[in-house]
């Protein structure tokens, strides 16, 4: 598919496949960059997610870096969890992921229901100043790509001022309505070329950061991706993040909610709720049978 032939399905919550039949999701560890490093997996409503802890995917992301490997980490909340099994083209998009972590309290209730339990949460948002953490340890790069107009950059110096050694390869943020500009599609990856980053977050929201990655990934081969949301806001102060009490009880939406409440209403409200609770009813059925 060319930069400028992204299908409308693909770049928003698809209403007209929500109750379709999404395609099969990818088996964790199948590619040729996972197949010397195993990881063990459990499955929640057919997609597999990784049964790792938060380091545990640093040391995997960054081990497999020094093996010449890249790949791609998605994780899923509940949200995207939800997408992955009703829309088609958002379960198209993430099929070529290495690597799908927990970002979600009610994933991880479910996986406990079930008796196959996640060890923990792996926020996109915790993660990406874990592995920077360690990337400047290792003498890895990052770029910074997206975010509000000057996010990615106050996002790059607070990462810097935490993790001394820490590589910036570059920022960018993509001018509004790009993703219809092959141009500018063409000028992104022109960017990142030169810049030759081993970790690339991409801070675009969902799904436009899943297309992105999909669209670009092959010009890295050798680098890491990941869609980090709104992290770049979190990180340099110009949105401000759940209190962690909040993130460890699973009500981090909540506070979401109460800072966006026109945005984001629908689909916490309407969408996300009812998923959730068939979700639970899933998957405690599933583990009062034994997993089956």
């Amino acid at each position: 598919m060319g930069f400028s032939q992204m299908s409308r399905e693909g770049m928003e919550h698809s209403e007209a496949g929500s109750l379709g039949e999404a395609v099969a999701p990818p088996e964790q560890g199948s590619s040729a960059e996972d197949r010397a490093t195993p990881i063990p997996t459990i499955t929640l409503m057919g997609w597999p997610l990784a049964a790792i802890t938060e380091q545990q995917s640093v040391e995997h992301i960054l081990d497999q870096l020094d093996q010449g490997h890249g790949g791609w980490v998605v994780t899923p909340n509940l949200d995207h969890l939800r997408r992955l099994v009703r829309d088609r083209s958002f379960a198209e998009l993430c099929r070529p992921a290495t690597l799908l972590v927990p970002d979600g309290m009610p994933l991880i209730w479910a996986s406990r229901l079930q008796r196959t339990p996640l060890p923990e949460r792996v926020a996109g948002s915790s993660l990406v100043s874990t592995l920077s953490e360690e990337a400047a340890r290792r003498g890895r790069s990052i770029f910074l790509l997206g975010g509000d107009p000057g996010t990615a950059e106050g996002a790059g110096e607070a990462l810097c001022r935490r993790y001394q050694g820490l590589k910036i390869a570059g920022t960018h943020c993509p001018i509004m309505g790009f993703e219809k500009d092959e141009q500018e599609i063409g000028k992104i990856a022109d960017i990142l070329k030169q810049a030759s980053p081993d970790i690339v977050y991409v801070a675009l929201g969902s799904p436009k950061q899943e297309w992105l990655i999909s669209q670009l990934q092959e010009q890295l081969p050798n680098a890491w991706w990941m869609g980090v949301g709104i992290s770049f806001s979190y990180l340099c102060g110009s949105v401000k993040r759940a209190p962690r009490w909040a993130r460890k009880t699973g009500l981090e939406w909540c506070f979401r909610l109460f800072q966006e409440p026109r945005r984001l209403i629908k689909r916490y409200l309407w969408e996300d709720l009812p998923f959730g609770v068939f979700l639970l009813v899933k998957a405690a059925i599933r583990g009062l049978l034994g997993g089956r």
